[in-house]
C-alpha cells in the first residue's frame, strides 16, 4: 500500500514540530513524493546533514524494496 502525504507530514513533524512542511504528490499515483522542509534547527547544518535529519525522521519508510515509501524529492533549509 502506498504512503499517503499526511502520513509523511506526521512523520517529519515529530521531528521537526514548528517546521513548514510541503507535501507533494509528484506523479499523482501515490508513489512519488516531493517534500520541502524548512526548520530553524538546520542553521548551521550544511545540506546533506539537514537531509539526513529529514531521512531519519521518516523511521525506515524509504528502507528498501519493501519500504513504504519509493521516492521523495527532498529539499531542506533554514528560515530566512
Amino acid at each position: 500500500m502506498a504512503i499517503q502525504a499526511q502520513d509523511i507530514e506526521d512523520l517529519i513533524r515529530e521531528r521537526f514540530p514548528q517546521a513548514r512542511i510541503t507535501i507533494t504528490d509528484l506523479a499523482g499515483d501515490g508513489n512519488h513524493w516531493a517534500a520541502e522542509v524548512i526548520d530553524e534547527s538546520f542553521k548551521g547544518q550544511n545540506r546533506v546533514q539537514q537531509q539526513r535529519a529529514v531521512y531519519a525522521a521518516l523511521k525506515g519508510k524509504m528502507d528498501g524494496a519493501h519500504g513504504e515509501l519509493h521516492a521523495l524529492a527532498l529539499t531542506t533549509k533554514a528560515p530566512e
